[in-house]
């Protein structure tokens, strides 16, 4: 993720703060989960592909496509809040059991105003 990055019009950030804005209140933690399966058809193909060197493209759209949508959740729960952008945002994945990974987009719902 860039520095800062809107998506939906909701400015964020993986830094503390964003270059023109002052957080004025801070709401707290934000969250957007998701948990994916590969499928046993992309599984198998993905399996037959590790056999060999490179990159294993099912698991790279798999993944990209799994971080947006955490993505947008947290800018739904950040927007619940009533927050104008988030800060400190972060990812997080691991597996479950050998079939399911689970993706977190989290980070610090703020309300902001323009530097000036």
């Amino acid at each position: 993720m860039s520095p800062e990055t809107s998506t939906a019009g909701l400015p964020m950030t993986t830094g503390l703060g964003i270059t023109g804005l002052e957080i004025t209140e801070t709401l707290g933690v934000i969250y957007g989960l998701v948990v994916r399966s590969m499928g046993l058809v992309s599984g198998m193909g993905a399996a037959f592909k590790s056999l060999k060197r490179g990159e294993i493209s099912q698991y790279t759209e798999l993944l990209e496509d799994s971080r947006r949508h955490a993505i947008d959740r947290m800018v739904e729960n950040a927007r619940l809040m009533g927050a104008d952008a988030i800060v400190a945002v972060r990812f997080d994945s691991s597996e479950i059991g050998q079939q399911f990974t689970e993706i977190v987009a989290y980070g610090t719902a703020v309300r902001v105003r323009g530097a000036g």
